[in-house]
C-alpha cells in the first residue's frame, strides 16, 4: 500500500503544482521517488508533529493539497489539537497519511499502536476517512482525495497485502465494496488491511455463505449512505484491526440505532490486552481475539454479539 500512495501521488503531482508532501523525519525507502521528483514541494519537518500539523495548515491555507506522512499514531494523537482546530475547522486541504494502523508495529510497542485513531479521526466533523485494503483500492482513494481535496485520513497497512481488488476501483464514500458475493442477505464488513481475516473468515462454516465487503471510504457525513447500504443485510459480521469501542464497529451499531434497522450484528475489534504486549502483529491479533477461531468460537456462542 505504501509503494501505491507514493506512486500515486508522483503521478498526481506532474499535473498538479498544489501537492506537497511533508514527512516527520521518517519514510525513508518509500518517500524518495517523491523527494527527488519535486525537491521543492518536499519538506522534512524533523520529529516535531504539532509543527508539521501547523505549518501542513499554513500551506494548505494558502491553496496547496499537503499530504502529511508518518507512523500511525504520531500525527494523529501527538497533534489532535492541530488537526482539529487548525485543520478541520478551517476545511483545509490536508491528507493525514499514515502507515501501520492497527498493531502492525507491535514489536515497537505500544507507543506505536494505532487503536485509537479511527476514534479520533471520525469525531473531526468534516474529516473523511480512507481504510483501503490494497494496493488497488489505495489508487482508488489517492485519485479520489486529488480530484476531492479536503481535511482527510488515509489510512496505509505496513507491508505485504494481498490484492482483491481488480484495477479500476473508485470509491464512492459511505458505500461498501464487495470483493465476494455470498448471501446477500449476509456480509463481513472490514476495513484496512484485514482482508486476509476477512477471506477466511469466509471459509469458515459459519461464516461460507456471507458476502466479504471492505469499506474504503467512510466519514460522520456519510451516515445515509451507509445505511442504505446495510438495509441489504439481516445480519452482518464487523471486524477492525482497532478498539471496537468508537472505531467502525461503534459506528455500524450508532448508524443502526440511528437509522432503525433491523438486523443481527456481530462485532470484533482487538481487546484491550494487546497494549500490555510487546510482540509481532501476528501475536498481537492473536492475543488481542481478532484471529479466525476466537472469532468463530466467540461468534458460534453468541459472545460480543449484539442483536
Amino acid at each position: 500500500m505504501r509503494n501505491e500512495f507514493i506512486n500515486s501521488l508522483c503521478i498526481a503531482a506532474k499535473t498538479n503544482e498544489k501537492i506537497v508532501l511533508v514527512v516527520g523525519d521518517l519514510g525513508y525507502s518509500v518517500v524518495e521517488p517523491f523527494a527527488e521528483e519535486f525537491p521543492d514541494r518536499f519538506i522534512n519537518s524533523g520529529i516535531a508533529e504539532q509543527n508539521m500539523m501547523g505549518l501542513a495548515a499554513g500551506l494548505a491555507s494558502e491553496g496547496y493539497h499537503v499530504f502529511v506522512y508518518s507512523i500511525a499514531n504520531f500525527p494523529t494523537f501527538r497533534c489532535a489539537e492541530q488537526i482539529r482546530n487548525d485543520v478541520d475547522y478551517h476545511k483545509l486541504d490536508v491528507t493525514i497519511v499514515t502507515v501501520g494502523g492497527g498493531v502492525a508495529y507491535g514489536n515497537l510497542g505500544y507507543s506505536h499502536h494505532a487503536v485509537q485513531d479511527l476514534a479520533l479521526m471520525r469525531t473531526m466533523p468534516n474529516m473523511r476517512i480512507f481504510t483501503p485494503t490494497d494496493a488497488e483500492e489505495v489508487a482508488g482513494c489517492m485519485a479520489y482525495l486529488v480530484k476531492n481535496p479536503q481535511p482527510s485520513y488515509l489510512r496505509l497497512g505496513k507491508a505485504g497485502e494481498a490484492v482483491k481488488n481488480k484495477s479500476g476501483f473508485y470509491p464512492i464514500p459511505g458505500k461498501l465494496n464487495e470483493l465476494k458475493v455470498g448471501n446477500v442477505n449476509k456480509a463481513i464488513i472490514f476495513i484496512g488491511r484485514l482482508n486476509e481475516l476477512a477471506f477466511n473468515l469466509g471459509s469458515e462454516p459459519a461464516f461460507k455463505n456471507f458476502s466479504i465487503c471492505s469499506l474504503p471510504c467512510w466519514s460522520m457525513q456519510d451516515k445515509q449512505v451507509f445505511a442504505n447500504e446495510l438495509k441489504r443485510y439481516n445480519e452482518v459480521l464487523v471486524i477492525e484491526d482497532h478498539f471496537k469501542d468508537a472505531g467502525l464497529c461503534s459506528w455500524v451499531q450508532e448508524v443502526k440505532s440511528e437509522y432503525l434497522l433491523d438486523f443481527k450484528a456481530s462485532y470484533y475489534g482487538l481487546g484491550f490486552d494487546s497494549i500490555r504486549q510487546v510482540a509481532s502483529e501476528a501475536t498481537l491479533m492473536q492475543k488481542g481475539g481478532l484471529c479466525v477461531k476466537n472469532i468463530t468460537t466467540n461468534y458460534l456462542r453468541g459472545i460480543d454479539s449484539f442483536a
